[in-house]
Formats: C-alpha cells, sequence, structure tokens
C-alpha cells in the first residue's frame, strides 16, 4: 500500500493544469473532457478552486472557467490545501489528537512528523504553475 493524494487532488492539479496549458477560457464539458474527469466531480472540483481564488468563473453563453492568478502565484500547496487543507505527514499533528505514547501528549515522532511536514509543505511551495508549464520543467 502507498501514501498518497487523493484522487480529488489528482484531479484538481490537472484541471488547474489544463486551464494553465490552455491559457484561455474554457468550458466545463471541455476541461472534463481533456481529463478525463466526470462532468460531476469536475465542477465540484472548479467550484472550490474557484472559491479558494485560483481559478476563476464566467456564467452565460460565453461562461467557462480561466486561471484567476498568474502561474507563478498559483502552487500545489495552494492546490492540495484548497482540497484537503494543509498537509501533515501523520494524523498525530492535528490539534484535536491525543497521543497515547505520551504523557505528555506528544511521543518522540511529533517533532520528526512536524519536520517532515515543513518540508513538504515548503517543497509544494515552491512547486508553482508556471514551472510545472514550462516546457523543459522535469
Amino acid at each position: 500500500m502507498y501514501m498518497h493524494i487523493t484522487l480529488e487532488t489528482d484531479y484538481a492539479i490537472r484541471i488547474v493544469d489544463c486551464l494553465a496549458r490552455n491559457r484561455q477560457r474554457m468550458g466545463a464539458q471541455a476541461i472534463s473532457e481533456q481529463n478525463g474527469v466526470t462532468l460531476r466531480f469536475s465542477l465540484k472540483i472548479l467550484s472550490k478552486l474557484v472559491a479558494a481564488g485560483i481559478v476563476r468563473s464566467y456564467k452565460g453563453a460565453q461562461g467557462g472557467y480561466e486561471i484567476a492568478r498568474p502561474l507563478d502565484q498559483i502552487s500545489l500547496n495552494d492546490i492540495l490545501e484548497t482540497i484537503e487543507g494543509p498537509y501533515q505527514f501523520s494524523r498525530c499533528l492535528s490539534s484535536n489528537h491525543i497521543c497515547t505514547r505520551n504523557e505528555d501528549g506528544h511521543c518522540r515522532y511529533h517533532m520528526l512528523f512536524e519536520r517532515l511536514s515543513e518540508q513538504i509543505r515548503t517543497q509544494l511551495k515552491e512547486t508553482t504553475m508556471d514551472r510545472i508549464t514550462a516546457e523543459n520543467w522535469k
């Protein structure tokens, strides 16, 4: 078994990437088809991305969706937090978790998991859509 982001986050990244690469307004149906995501699920994700200010929506005959901010101001962390909330390496880092391994509420792994979480968040913040969509990005 592997640890991984949720399918919804994976699709959200694909949707933002699609809009970033197209650089023009797209309808939900086209976004759905280009990314292999059902229309219903695409609309749910787009709604969250609009609420977060990552994507802008337009109504009417010329309606659709487009990127709302410059690509260098949209990170993988922004997308992940929009769908899943702040990244944490372990559930023990959540404020409502009670560690049963130590009387003060934190076992010896707590600090390690905190550092790992911060390192991963830093990488996610530094990975912006302008870098991802660049032709020579690896």
